[in-house]
């Protein structure tokens, strides 16, 4: 499966397209601003019609899971998508199906001159070209 990912500003889906503003950054300062992933998931022609579990966790540079504390509870940060996708009238046989896909992130606090990344796996299959790595700065 193909994915391509892109941190941004803002991102949104409209008529099957997927807008994106201030988008391809890296860098941000530690107390993140809200954010988005901008995704568009090729899914294969045999995978239509079969839910698929996409999961974004936020790790740091050594791997461990990102925490934040929200009032007493101490969790950490992932975004979970049920995706089930249909094959479009007229789509050409054996072609991947598109799909656009915006996720907002809320502000974040995070280590200053830190390293992350949003590691994305699919019905529980990862691959190293699906991480979108990030640094903070002070």
């Amino acid at each position: 499966m193909q994915v391509t990912m892109m941190l941004c500003d803002y991102a949104q889906v409209a008529d099957g397209k997927l807008y994106i503003n201030g988008g391809g950054w890296s860098l941000v300062d530690s107390h993140t601003p809200p954010s988005a992933i901008a995704m568009l998931v090729m899914v294969p022609w045999d995978r239509a019609g079969t839910p698929l579990q996409l999961d974004l966790s936020l790790i740091d540079e050594d791997g461990h899971p990102v925490v934040q504390q929200v009032d007493d509870a101490v969790n950490p940060l992932h975004i979970g998508v049920r995706l089930e996708v249909e094959r479009p009238a007229a789509h050409p046989a054996g072609v991947p199906i598109d799909v656009p896909m915006a996720l907002g992130i809320p502000p974040l606090q995070l280590r200053a001159f830190g390293r992350f990344a949003w590691q994305l796996s699919i019905d529980g299959q990862h691959r190293e070209d699906w991480n979108l790595s990030f640094s903070t700065r002070a």
